[in-house]
């Protein structure tokens, strides 16, 4: 015999709205201003780009969706009019970046 309470229990997993719960937690993270870099920390990274060839490693942080990310690769692509490093699974411009070194 189905109860009011076992029918009602059927209903509990269905998920009318996908991705809702996700987008709600990750509407609750903080997110961080951008930092403004001085202009000799901006000509060290230009400094930096400009020995950068491709197939460099290189290893950098930088800013993206309200947040600082760190990541490490190897440079596919240096597009110097667009103004962004290329890698495999990402494009990261120039301006986005608060550190940059070649490993």
């Amino acid at each position: 015999m189905i109860t009011r309470e076992n029918r009602a229990k059927q209903f509990l997993p269905f998920d009318a709205l996908t991705g809702l719960r996700e987008a709600l937690m990750e509407k609750e993270e903080e997110y961080i201003d951008r930092i403004e870099l001085s202009e000799e920390e901006c000509e060290k990274i230009s400094e930096v780009l400009s020995r950068i060839e491709e197939n460099t490693y290189v290893k950098l942080l930088y800013y993206q969706n309200r947040k600082y990310h760190d990541f490490e690769g190897n440079v596919l692509k240096i597009n110097p009019i667009r103004k962004y490093l290329k890698f495999e699974d990402r494009k990261i411009y120039f301006v986005d970046i608060l550190e940059i070194e070649i490993v």
